[in-house]
């Protein structure tokens, strides 16, 4: 599969080495010298917010990708900072976004095909409510779910849904439910009726929170535009059937206001970034 995918902001496979005496097999991919998470990290350390210029010219480019991805029936199911990588100064296109990791990308179909069989998927502070309440089916929606929470974290500098990872799979997803309900409220978790036939409903269905998402983005110079709240609120519906898409994500008016999203995303960073 990696082979054939040829996007500018997917990594690269280079080359494909097999060693038949160890009987080992290695990918050498292209070089990219950040992540985001490393990005993000050091605008925390900083105690600096990434500029507009530089969260719309990622989020821009990673919708980008993932659009590819979708239309080529792929997805991608395990996107956080650290599996978006950012090309260096030294590039043949410095600042370019490339999604990298593949290891539970999965191909999907139309009609929907059980990828439950394959276990556990996304991380879980970036993992859609659909999955967490146990869904057997899900769709290219839980990759824009994934993005939202890095839109966010690429404004506030800290991953915005931060669920306690040390508990047993089960009380996990239930402890990372209630992360989300927290910023996200419950009111419009109750107009997802789907919700109520997915085999962990019944262990929250009695929440009650308040909606708190804008509280949350808090940024000290350059808040988030009105437009900008409006495309991250439809990348974390709750229902998977009207979160936004990718294609539609990529047209929304957030990037089309001053500054618009660029190639090269380093050159809208001031402070200086350790690989």
């Amino acid at each position: 599969m990696l082979q054939e995918l040829k996007h500018p902001n997917i990594v690269l496979l280079k080359d494909v080495m097999i060693d038949p005496i160890k009987k080992q097999l290695s990918l050498v991919f292209e070089y990219a010298e950040y992540d985001l998470f490393a990005i993000i990290r050091a605008h925390h350390k900083a105690r600096q917010v990434l500029t507009e210029a530089a969260v719309k010219s990622f989020l821009w480019q990673i919708l980008n990708g993932i659009n590819y991805l979708h239309l080529n029936w792929i997805i991608h199911r395990d996107l956080k900072p650290s599996n978006i990588l950012v090309m260096g100064e030294g590039a043949p296109q410095p600042g370019a976004v490339k999604i990298a990791d593949f290891g539970l990308a999965r191909v999907f179909q139309s009609p929907l095909m059980d990828l439950s069989k394959n276990g556990v998927v996304v991380t879980i502070w970036y993992r859609a409510p659909e999955i967490l309440l146990g869904a057997k089916h899900y769709t290219r929606a839980i990759d824009i779910w994934a993005i939202g929470c890095i839109f966010a974290e690429l404004l506030i500098n800290i991953a915005i849904f931060q669920g306690n990872e040390d508990h047993d799979q089960r009380s996990f997803q239930a402890d990372q439910l209630e992360k989300i309900f927290e910023v996200l409220g419950t009111a419009a978790f109750q107009k997802w009726t789907e919700a109520k036939e997915l085999q962990n409903y019944d262990k929250i269905k009695n929440r009650n929170y308040e909606r708190k998402l804008r509280n949350k983005i808090v940024r000290p110079t350059e808040p988030l535009t009105a437009n900008g709240f409006d495309l991250l609120q439809r990348m974390l519906e709750y229902d998977p059937a009207v979160r936004i898409t990718a294609s539609d994500a990529l047209d929304h008016v957030y990037f089309q206001e001053k500054p618009v999203p660029v190639i090269n995303s380093l050159s809208c960073i001031s402070i200086n970034i350790t690989p």
